[in-house]
């Protein structure tokens, strides 16, 4: 028989504080119309205060996922968290979540896969699910970007958002939903593209070795932008090509939200129509591990995607990384 990873239920995640370009006008050398013209982004949200950062996210985008599953959190295998941001170097977000919620028979782990973590970790929960490894899984996406941006630094600060999402995968026999195909790639040589120097073992905080090396994210915006217009269209292609699927057959395609001109040139090279994109970027920014499955709960919420339909994803992330999926819903 047919064994398939099928998702169950979706939550989110958002901190309440707003951080709008007018209000970064204040803070760098920037305005509205610049960040709007080169990115598309209006405004994003932000953890504000000690007790608001990743975990924080991860658990209660969790908590309504698991909530609206209807599933007892002692029946869930396996709990997989994207992030590149979490509250410790270790444990894992994942471990945290996975108390936090009393999934007490649940393995846990997190996916460093940046902007393409959720791709990476849906992916990774669907191989569990389908070789019979686990019968569940509990998926997150989430970061915090914004506790690790230079507020000075107008060409990063103004991108980036915090948020999350997750989802309830089981396993379903003889079925046509699921995730139907998946394409990861990465390529290590432009790691220098999108990093933090200060914080591992080469360069640990308050050493020597991390004098004069950067503490916060540093970006090439060009290098990155030339990479993302490529990668994203090369992995969608691949995918439906893995599939035996062409872009007619998406219902919605749901992108990792970075750059509004990223994702337009990504619709247009698949020859996807405006109704079939689903955009947040301009509500909250590149929120990076939590950037897809926000799309995918929103476009739920607004009756975009329903069960049944065929919803293609991508990313793109430090690494390099990226990746698509297509799931029937």
């Amino acid at each position: 028989m047919s064994r398939k990873a099928v998702i169950q239920s979706i939550g989110h995640a958002l901190p309440s504080k707003l951080l709008t370009n007018t209000d970064l006008e204040k803070i760098v050398a920037t305005s509205d119309d610049w960040i709007v013209q080169r990115t598309g982004i209006k405004e994003r949200r932000i953890c504000d205060g000690p007790n608001e950062g990743t975990g924080w996210l991860a658990v209660g985008a969790a908590t309504e996922a698991m909530e609206r599953s209807g599933m007892d959190p002692n029946d869930l295998g396996l709990v997989l968290c994207g992030t590149v941001s979490g509250d410790y170097i270790w444990p894992s977000t994942a471990c945290m979540v996975q108390d936090k919620i009393g999934a007490h028979n649940a393995g846990a782990f997190d996916v460093s896969a940046a902007c393409a973590g959720f791709i990476y970790a849906l992916s990774n929960a669907a191989a569990m699910i389908e070789s019979g490894q686990v019968d569940s899984a509990l998926v997150i996406g989430v970061d915090s970007l914004t506790k690790q941006v230079d507020w000075t630094d107008r060409s990063t600060c103004i991108l980036f958002g915090d948020g999350a999402g997750a989802v309830v995968v089981k396993a379903e026999e003889n079925t046509d939903r699921g995730l139907l195909g998946t394409v990861l790639k990465s390529d290590g040589s432009g790691g220098k593209f999108i990093c933090i120097d200060v914080g591992g073992s080469r360069y640990p905080w308050g050493s020597p070795q991390a004098e004069g090396k950067k503490a916060h994210i540093t970006m090439m915006g060009s290098e990155v932008y030339r990479f993302a217009i490529q990668a994203m269209g090369d992995a969608c292609c691949k995918v439906l090509e893995k599939v035996g699927m062409s872009s007619d057959d998406i219902d919605l395609f749901v992108p990792h939200q970075a750059n509004l001109r990223i994702i337009e040139a990504a619709a247009k090279r698949l020859s996807l129509p405006h109704d079939k994109v689903f955009l947040n970027v301009h509500k909250y920014g590149n929120t990076s591990g939590g950037s897809i499955p926000l799309g995918l709960y929103e476009a739920e919420a607004e009756g975009r995607l329903k069960k049944g339909m065929t919803v293609m994803t991508v990313g793109f992330g430090a690494g390099l990384v990226w990746g698509a999926n297509i799931i029937r819903w």
